[in-house]
């Protein structure tokens, strides 16, 4: 299906639209740095911490990343 208000093809719909940015976020492996960032922060602090612990810690430390972003987000629409 062509676009009509141009020459590229149709990017289908929202969900295919988000689908496809989602598999470029994976991509770029960023669940990857993040986990490898709080593992290397972690093993600076030189703490030992049970398998439960750190599960949980991962975890927690991911929300409040997850959150920030979310955050930066919602500040970037409103100030556009």
């Amino acid at each position: 299906m062509q676009n009509p208000f141009g020459s590229q093809p149709d990017s289908g719909s929202y969900v295919n639209l988000r689908k496809r940015l989602f598999q470029n976020v994976q991509s770029a492996n960023i669940n990857d740095q993040i986990i490898e960032v709080i593992r290397k922060s972690l093993e600076a602090e030189n703490v030992i911490l049970s398998r439960l612990e750190r599960k949980r810690l991962f975890s927690q430390i991911v929300q409040l990343v997850s959150e920030d972003l979310t955050k930066k987000l919602e500040d970037d629409f409103i100030s556009v």
